[in-house]
């Protein structure tokens, strides 16, 4: 079997399992912002928590099979190691990109719903007074 071709199955299996692995974590922690966010309606939270993962198996398997060629034929194990090392070094910062863009929208969306629960007030107003022609 020709060396670039074991360098793409490497590639292709630590890729998948990478993502794999940070997809299920991200669902499992995230679902408790989406909960929270949503004010307790796990169904909800649950539906949005399946569409999140799927577009990011999406992004995610998709710039893994992009980034699968490459322009140069590996001729010794050296370069098997090289090849995977550049390739699987970039997958992980997009995977960490991902995952930091899912964790900064998940908390923007969860600062923007305790926001708006500490601008209602905590007894309902009483009456109105009218402002006095001296203040």
């Amino acid at each position: 079997m020709d060396r670039t071709v074991i360098a793409y199955v490497i590639y292709l299996v630590v890729s998948i399992g990478l993502t794999v692995w940070v997809a299920c974590t991200l669902s499992r922690n995230g679902r408790v912002f989406l909960a929270d966010v949503l004010h307790g309606n796990e169904k909800l939270a649950d539906a949005v928590n399946h569409l999140l993962v799927v577009g990011f198996y999406l992004v995610n398997l998709g710039f893994v099979a992009l980034y699968l060629s490459g322009d140069d034929t590996i001729a010794d194990t050296r370069g098997i190691f090289e090849a995977l090392s550049t390739k699987l070094g970039v997958v992980l910062l997009v995977l960490g990109a991902m995952h930091l863009g899912n964790v900064y929208v998940l908390n923007k969306i969860r600062r923007r719903g305790l926001m708006e629960r500490e601008q209602l007030p905590p007894v309902p107003p009483q009456g109105w007074v009218a402002p006095t022609a001296g203040a």
